[in-house]
């Protein structure tokens, strides 16, 4: 097999490392991997220093990338608490990998990263880049905006570490060496396609309008009323359970595709609501906003999440001519039993959906992947990285 996975709940980090690797290379039939992902939990953190060395020594593996996270996905499972190491490694034939670490600095001019490889014609196109951030020290918005000019149309994936409570205590790996400020990539020129899923758990409420007000990420006017007017007229007409998740937590779907008439899933992309002005009836986003743009309103609940998902992953396994043959996933600290009533939801569906198939992860403070061809960073989102 060119792919392999392996989970470890060992609470000693040496017995722990050295299960997974031993595990990984019988299933590569002992062929050296061209790239490793790693995700530890902070129990591991006393031994964090020696992590990405050993897994390079035990693995051979000619790249490494990881990152701390609260939860850790490995198979179907999806380890909320206690110990976890998990280790996905791949041979891509015809593939050409470049890591790199970003780094950050705030200039007269804004914020401006370095570290990212610039676009080079003398190799394969690229066909995705994968980013794993520190939250406190990593500004994906603005890796984001790099790549849209260097690199447009490659969707990025990953998401942030989890596990740190302050600055400093997330670790970063990118072959043998350790970073605890920044991010950690790599860019995948050729080899197997990867395809992408983004499930962002919502459905709409009442109907789709235009946003005729908009100021940065403040919506202002919907269908030249107030929007926080617009959002009283729709929720009276809303039953008792929609109510009741409007309350909970309510979400802007802003269409990616304006002149569209009609709008299904993974046509929104979905803003969380950060706040509402009652003065003039207007709504905050977290992501920005411009006139004209179609807008919905939106509502999640666990049932929503899990059909959206299963939907996506169903939709995505028809399309593909040859069956995945391993999944990176990357989903929101918000979700597993902080969402769904049953444990390992995100990681289960995947395997029912295409596996049985190597699969690890984290759950980010922040996720990253594509939406109509254009790439976001997430809240309660599970972005998932489907290998050929």
């Amino acid at each position: 097999m060119p792919y392999a996975a392996s989970l470890s709940t060992i609470a000693d980090t040496h017995r722990a490392v050295r299960s997974v690797c031993e595990e990984v290379r019988s299933r590569l039939g002992g062929a050296v991997p061209d790239v490793s992902f790693l995700f530890v939990t902070q129990d591991h953190a006393r031994q964090f220093e020696e992590l990405g060395e050993l897994t390079c020594e035990s693995t051979g593996t000619r790249h490494l990338i990881g990152c701390t996270g609260e939860t850790i996905v490995g198979g179907g499972e999806e380890v909320e608490e206690g110990s976890a190491v998990s280790l996905w490694s791949a041979i891509l034939p015809g593939a050409e990998l470049e890591p790199f670490h970003v780094e950050f600095e705030r200039t007269p001019d804004g914020l401006i990263s370095s570290g990212i490889p610039s676009p080079d014609d003398s190799f394969s196109p690229a066909t995705a880049v994968f980013l794993l951030g520190d939250p406190y020290s990593c500004a994906p918005q603005t890796v984001i905006e790099r790549l849209a000019d260097d690199y447009p149309g490659v969707p990025l994936l990953g998401g942030m570490a989890s596990c740190a409570r302050e600055p400093g205590e997330n670790v970063l790996y990118l072959d043998r060496q350790r970073f605890q400020h920044g991010g950690v990539g790599i860019v995948v020129r050729g080899g197997p396609q990867i395809h992408t899923i983004v499930s962002q758990g919502c459905r709409p409420i009442g109907t789709h309008l235009v946003a005729t007000k908009a100021e940065r990420n403040i919506l202002l006017e919907i269908g030249g009323r107030p929007a926080l007017e617009r959002l009283k007229e729709i929720y009276a007409d809303l039953n008792d359970r929609d109510q009741e998740l409007v309350q909970r937590g309510l979400h802007v779907g802003i269409a990616m595709d304006e002149y569209r008439e009609k709008f299904d899933r993974g046509d929104f992309l979905i803003a969380n609501v950060i706040g509402i002005d009652h003065r003039v009836g207007a709504i905050g986003l977290a992501n920005l906003i411009r006139t004209g743009q179609t807008v919905q309103f939106h509502v999640r609940d666990h049932e929503t999440a899990d059909e959206d998902l299963r939907l996506m992953l169903n939709r995505q396994r028809e399309q593909q001519a040859a069956a995945p043959q391993a999944a990176l996933l990357f989903s929101c600290n918000g979700r597993g039993t902080r969402l769904f009533p049953d444990p390992h939801h995100d990681a289960s569906a995947i395997q029912s959906a295409c596996g049985p198939l190597p699969l690890a992860g984290l759950f980010a403070q922040g996720e990253l992947g594509p939406v109509g061809g254009k790439n976001y960073i997430h809240g309660f989102t599970a972005s998932v990285a489907l290998f050929e």
